[in-house]
């Protein structure tokens, strides 16, 4: 990257920064665009050079959520969509450390972005990331386990709207308990504080 691109890549940075710093105090059609270069201290014609309009940060700013969320991942955590069909059903469990350490630590780190997020999902677009996802990774999961089709996405909201719940509580404290502390309270919302260890399903979610 030479001096230019980073200097184009810094200042796009402070405008998503500030879109979503304004995202906590009021809807997004309702943010104008000389109070997003407030917000980021940037004038308006470096604005327009840019983007045409809001509508066009937004959706670089919904990129850069997306993008700052998947690098706290791991890499081979990511392969594990194209094996599905074949894995060992231990493989597809997500309610563990691997999984939820990289996800409760980008929401750590990174509250004020999370909780405009949560504020505003279908402003960032939400709804279709998560039909994509429930069609390449939830669906395929769920087929595994022999979940009828009437009630996979039953099953999916139950999970996602809990652990959001659980998430929105957690910063609602300001993270105060740790990523640990907070994955076993999931653990427990979704397992149950006495596992049943004789249930297939269970016995092989509770593999490491």
């Amino acid at each position: 990257m030479n001096k230019s691109e980073s200097k184009y890549f810094n200042t796009a940075i402070k405008f998503n920064k500030a879109l979503l710093s304004l995202l906590e105090k009021k809807t997004f059609d309702y943010i104008t665009v000389s109070e997003i270069c407030a917000e980021a201290g940037v004038n308006r014609s470096t604005f327009y050079l840019h983007y045409e309009n809001t509508w066009e940060l937004l959706q670089e700013t919904t990129k850069y959520v997306i993008d700052s969320f998947i690098s706290y991942f791991p890499v081979d955590t990511k392969s594990i969509a194209s094996k599905f069909m074949t894995c060992e059903l231990k493989e597809l469990n997500f309610i563990n450390n691997t999984y939820l350490s990289p996800y409760l630590n980008y929401i750590k780190e990174n509250r004020q972005i999370f909780s405009a997020v949560l504020s505003h999902p279908s402003t960032f677009g939400f709804e279709a990331i998560f039909q994509r996802l429930f069609h390449h990774i939830f669906n395929p999961i769920l087929d595994r386990f022999h979940y009828p089709d009437e009630e996979r996405k039953y099953v999916m909201m139950f999970y996602l709207n809990g652990l959001t719940a659980i998430i929105k509580e957690w910063i609602k404290e300001d993270c105060r308990k740790s990523t640990e502390e907070i994955t076993t309270i999931i653990q427990h919302c979704i397992l149950g504080k006495e596992i049943e260890t004789n249930s297939p399903l269970f016995a092989n979610m509770l593999e490491p």
